[in-house]
């Protein structure tokens, strides 16, 4: 495999499937069956879900919410997507812990980052919910930090797009598809990857990215593998 332990984003959206909202059974199921896949090679994998599924912390202020309340509320929406995967990933045979930012000892750890590696170099597959703890940060930027504590090889972005374009696909329809791009590329050409505190922190630690389309039956398998899925951003 050309990687040994990995960091996968998925998104909140991504989990509502044909849904309009919350989480569609069989986009979990669908997931489920991809990680298992890869597990099974025996790769060391953790994941970090959004919650735009369910709330996003930018709605509280059009809805009156002050924006850190609103914030800690998506925080907590990213904790249920986390529960829901972690429960399907067990139904698989899978050995799982979910890891919080902050306290809630009834349903998660806190995040340590020692007992998360330890967690890891024990066959367990890691959630992290709960974002880091903290108001104003994405669940990118939560990804582009944990995959930097546990010493990931890499962070492959799940999306429902096969990569990084040179305009949006699903508007433009002659936007093409980078195989392979820079850090300073992707700053130059303005192109919307990660926000910029999460893409920053990947950049100054010399830590890959790999956006690529989750959806697709195969494609993280092939992409372990070290098939060419996707877009990879490096330096």
């Amino acid at each position: 495999m050309k990687y040994k332990r990995i960091l996968l984003k998925l998104s909140g959206e991504a989990l509502m499937g044909d849904e309009g909202y919350g989480i569609d059974p069989k986009r979990l199921e669908q997931y489920a069956q991809e990680i298992k896949k890869v597990k099974d090679l025996g790769l060391e994998i953790a994941i970090v879900i959004g919650g735009g599924n369910i709330f996003r912390g930018i709605q509280a202020e059009g809805a009156g919410i002050d924006r850190v309340q609103g914030d800690y509320m998506g925080m907590l929406a990213t904790v249920i997507n986390g529960m829901a995967v972690q429960g399907v990933l067990e139904n698989h045979g899978m050995y799982t812990r979910l890891m919080s930012g902050f306290k809630i000892e009834q349903v998660c750890e806190p995040f340590i980052r020692r007992r998360a590696i330890r967690h890891l170099e024990k066959g367990r597959v890691v959630i992290f919910g709960a974002g880091i703890g903290n108001p104003y940060f994405t669940t990118d930027s939560t990804a582009s930090l944990r995959a930097i504590e546990i010493e990931a090889d890499v962070v492959l972005k799940g999306t429902r797009v096969d990569g990084v374009y040179t305009a949006d696909p699903e508007k433009d329809a002659d936007a093409k598809r980078y195989s392979k791009i820079s850090f300073q590329e992707v700053y130059e050409k303005g192109l919307n990857v990660m926000d910029m505190t999460a893409f920053t922190l990947c950049q100054e630690n010399d830590l890959p990215i790999i956006v690529f389309d989750m959806n697709k039956p195969g494609n993280l398998l092939d992409l372990v593998n070290g098939e060419k899925v996707g877009t990879l951003i490096q330096s």
